[in-house]
């Protein structure tokens, strides 16, 4: 396998070219999507909006190498990922790109700072170095006291919390989130949208799909779904994080809960 490196498509980190799925065959099959091309470049956040079954949990299936395009190329680092076997392919996934599930997938056995520290650790980083990152990750969204419960001693934001730190975790060239703040409240949803886009300011990609306007305002275009194709797009202005932040400090000393 070829290592992770800036590619074609003006050096995108993922790149989708025409790119369908569908699920089942003959008079049974489904199509999830259908066609789409998309090119999320380092320093980009995309939002990606529609309504359910519009294809955008899919979408990011495939930008993440989680399922392979029927039709179509994807590329991610240049990489047409259907080249890879399941190993690199997971390798990759490992390596540079973060993922929050809607389901998150925290290892039950596994308290919160080994949970984010996982992926680190399955490619080989030191347990030492891995859950020092971990820690540091998960005090990026303000999770670090949190680092020796179980996921079943955690709420359900504090889990929601656990798993987008395990998406930061280490060298994440791209972070694809799945509805990433579904179980937070409105004051720390807003804090951790702030850390996305902090992380896309420092270089990183962000592919986030959301139902909120308010969050998927964060980014620097929307891309609204239906029926599996790109419908259209919406350009964001930019988001000033120091009036934002002042904001959410302003809810928190309200009393808002976290």
């Amino acid at each position: 396998m070829s290592e992770f490196v800036n590619g074609s498509d003006h050096d995108a980190v993922v790149a989708l070219r025409e790119a369908s799925r569908v699920h089942g065959q003959g008079e049974t099959a489904v199509a999830a999507l259908r066609g789409v091309s998309l090119t999320l470049v380092p320093g980009e956040f995309i939002s990606v909006m529609g309504p359910s079954g519009s294809g955008k949990s899919t979408l990011l299936h495939l930008a993440g190498a989680l399922d392979l395009a029927t039709s179509g190329t994807v590329f991610i680092g240049g990489q047409d990922v259907s080249t890879l076997t399941v190993a690199e392919r997971a390798a990759v996934r490992r390596r540079h790109v973060g993922y929050v599930f809607q389901e998150l997938n925290l290892v039950p056995s596994l308290t919160a700072v080994e949970n984010v520290a996982l992926p680190r650790e399955l490619d080989g980083v030191a347990v030492r170095q891995a859950r020092e990152e971990a820690l540091a990750a998960l005090a990026e969204v303000e999770a670090d006291h949190l680092a020796r419960r179980f996921p079943d001693e955690l709420s359900g934001g504090q889990q929601q919390r656990v798993a987008i730190a395990r998406s930061l975790v280490g060298p994440r060239l791209v972070v694809l989130a799945d509805e990433p703040t579904g179980a937070l409240d409105s004051a720390t949803g807003e804090a951790i949208m702030a850390v996305l886009r902090r992380r896309v300011d420092e270089g990183a990609a962000v592919l986030l799909v959301t139902h909120e306007h308010r969050h998927a305002s964060w980014a620097d275009r929307i891309v609204h779904l239906q029926d599996g194709e790109i419908v259209g797009e919406t350009s964001c202005g930019p988001v000033d994080l120091t009036l934002d932040m002042v904001a959410i400090a302003a809810r928190e000393d309200e009393g808002e809960p976290r």
